[in-house]
């Protein structure tokens, strides 16, 4: 692989409250859009990659990504008796603490826990596979309050554990129990008290485009913010589709169906002003939605449906970058793929790319990284004109499914990977 020359760039994003622009708070950063602000970055990066600084042990086994507050990460894991969630020294590579949020092994979780952290001033917020959202103090790991999905009878689609990471928006931690009285639910953050719970009404028997049965329950999806039509809504993909949640009392604004399917309903949408972009895998498809007034309501209207042919996105995710969203297509493909959002038109791919399996990815500093399931790192340039490729490189280490999204946090990159964290040097 060629050295890089980095050109000068200046990348602006919508300011947010974050405790340091370089820190990685919550799933996917910033406004939850996979967008990295930081510049001057792959300076260290040469024919093997970047520099490994530290390789972390004893983080249990799973899928869940890492969030970073100055000096320390965090994230989850699955152990003999119990899943855990667990503080990383940043300078060392030191497993600081680690606080059980379960009691006993997980009955569910799929081989590893995937509830990324979210991190809000000195707390931290969480969902266990089983069923519970929890809220840590991130210096110490005590345990300040936790919330059974049963108080809203909690359900998932399908059986592979709750997957969620709890948005936390104000006074309040919005978390998707999946239950007849509490699809979504808005609580107190400070004590975990109610606010609203959004119920869906009983839709019966639905099958999905690609035959399969719709199935009630949460999905394995995070919940966005929108404003669309002016109306601030919680966004989130669950077992019956992608519904829109009125921000101030839970009411159901709209139901999107066309992209559910009957196995598991799992990317995080994207929002863009008026506009939704949503897609699954399981042979399902993609959809761009605007976002129009209805009487005192919003309602969700399909500008264009992409089937699973031209672009689905199973689990790596999608990062949008000026206009033009990047992902993984295929259903256990993860070919990478560029496509126009406003138009649907494919800009370049699906790529033949190195490596293989699904494709998770972030931006930063006009690259694109992308992280493929046999462990593969590609660096590419985050262009629509061609598919690109700078670079790639084999991580030291890889086991099994590489399913956790990389993490780009003060010049640094995190690659999870099962029990081991590793911290490559991004800049000097």
């Amino acid at each position: 692989m060629r050295k890089l020359l980095v050109p000068a760039l200046v990348v602006l994003f919508p300011s947010a409250s974050i405790l340091n622009a370089e820190d990685w708070l919550q799933w996917r950063g910033a406004g939850r859009a996979n967008l990295s602000a930081e510049t001057g970055l792959y300076t260290q990066w040469g024919e093997d990659g970047p520099p490994l600084a530290w390789m972390a042990e004893g983080l249990g086994s799973g899928y869940a990504s890492v969030t970073v507050a100055g000096d320390h990460a965090y994230t989850s894991g699955n152990f003999a008796d119990s899943q855990s969630a667990l503080a990383i020294d940043t300078q060392t590579g030191k497993v600081v603490w680690k606080t059980a949020i379960t009691e006993g092994a997980p009955k569910h979780g799929f081989e590893g826990s995937r509830t990324t952290p979210t991190i809000d001033g000195n707390r931290l917020y969480m969902v266990s596979s089983d069923g519970k959202i929890v809220c840590l103090n991130r210096e110490s790991g005590d345990l300040l309050w936790s919330r059974d999905f049963s108080d809203w009878g909690g359900k998932m689609m399908s059986g592979w554990g709750f997957s969620e990471s709890p948005l936390v928006d104000g006074d309040w931690v919005i978390c998707t129990p999946g239950g007849e009285k509490g699809m979504v639910v808005a609580l107190n953050k400070t004590s975990g008290a109610d606010v609203w719970a959004a119920e869906l009404p009983d839709y019966g028997d639905e099958e999905g485009v690609n035959g399969k049965g719709l199935r009630d329950g949460a999905g394995y999806a995070s919940v966005v913010v929108s404003n669309g039509a002016g109306v601030k809504q919680y966004i989130q993909l669950v077992g019956r589709g992608l519904i829109g949640v009125r921000a101030s009392d839970g009411k159901l604004l709209w139901r999107y169906e066309r992209v559910a399917n009957g196995t598991a309903n799992i990317p995080t949408a994207i929002v863009d002003g008026d506009h939704v972009f949503t897609s699954t895998g399981y042979g399902t498809g993609s959809a761009y939605l605007k976002l129009v007034a209805a009487g005192d309501g919003v309602s969700a209207e399909e500008v264009y449906w992409l089937d699973g042919k031209e672009f689905q996105n199973k689990h790596g995710g999608m990062t949008l970058v000026d206009g033009y969203i990047y992902a993984g297509h295929g259903n256990g493909n993860g070919l990478p793929i560029c496509v126009n959002m406003k138009t649907g038109e494919i800009a370049w791919g699906p790529e033949r790319a190195a490596g293989s399996g699904e494709t998770s990815l972030i931006y930063a500093d006009g690259r694109i990284i992308m992280r493929r399931q046999d462990g593969i790192v590609i660096l590419l340039e985050a262009t629509p004109e061609e598919y690109r490729e700078i670079g790639t490189f084999k991580p030291a280490y890889q086991k099994g499914k590489t399913w956790a999204h990389p993490t780009i946090a003060n010049g640094r990159l995190y690659l999870r990977e099962q029990d081991k964290l590793m911290c490559y040097k991004l800049k000097g």
